[in-house]
């Protein structure tokens, strides 16, 4: 399928918004958050995949002011410690009002229909937080980060899983295995407290060998068959709500 690439400003965030090239008519409407890195040629690889299962993906800047606004970083040690130190200079409260805005932008289009969410890492985090809006049908979270303790940017803890309870769409978090930053008592924790909370329409998928960020496709963590099969399920997930 061929498609349509543009950028756009949801008030101060850069946003690539990437959908089939057919004019006319509606597509699901997917917000992806990055990891830390934001928009790398990787993630927007991935967004392009999605897309050209007939989603209009929109895919904005995490960071969207202060020094890496328009900065996308490299999959390196001084990249890492930028993209950290971008996540720990944002407050909750300001991820969540970008999310905000990028849901209502989503919402406001001619061309969405429905409203579905995912992310990577700390995307993950921030896909799981815009699940609370009653707007969105279905949150795919990929290794999250943050989320079985809190943290989240410059807060120790965001109250995140606590508000769990608000989510009314379906929900399905994916991790590899081997992933130090969730090891399996977290991901057990997660998912204990998300039954406790009443969450039933409820997914975890844990890819047995998948390390920490398995599905970016560049650097000695990628698994192109566990990606394969994370995005497919992804696709699925969306498709069956």
């Amino acid at each position: 399928m061929k498609l349509r690439e543009d950028e756009v400003r949801v008030g101060d965030i850069r946003t690539v918004v990437i959908r089939p090239a057919r004019d006319g008519g509606t597509w699901p409407g997917v917000l992806l958050y990055t990891d830390i890195f934001q928009l790398t040629e990787s993630t927007l690889r991935t967004a392009r995949r999605l897309a050209s299962e007939g989603f209009l993906v929109a895919v904005p800047e995490i960071y969207p002011r202060g020094p890496l606004a328009g900065v996308a970083l490299e999959f390196d040690d001084a990249g890492k410690q930028r993209g950290l130190a971008g996540a720990a200079a944002t407050s909750t409260a300001e991820f969540d009002a970008d999310r905000l805005a990028l849901l209502d932008h989503l919402s406001d289009r001619d061309d969405v229909d429905r409203l579905f969410v995912t992310g990577f890492c700390i995307g993950g985090h921030l896909a799981f937080r815009a699940a609370f809006d009653s707007r969105v049908e279905a949150t795919v979270c990929f290794y999250p980060t943050g989320l079985h303790n809190g943290a989240l940017g410059k807060d120790a803890d965001a109250g995140t899983l606590p508000r769990a309870g608000e989510i009314q769409g379906r929900l399905s978090i994916v991790f590899g295995s081997q992933d130090p930053h969730v090891p399996a008592d977290a991901r057990l924790d997660i998912m204990r407290r998300l039954y406790a909370d009443g969450l039933t329409d409820l997914e975890l998928h844990v890819h047995t060998g998948g390390e920490h960020a398995f599905m970016r496709d560049v650097g000695p963590r990628h698994d192109p068959a566990l990606t394969d099969r994370a995005l497919a399920g992804a696709v699925a997930f969306f498709r069956e709500t």
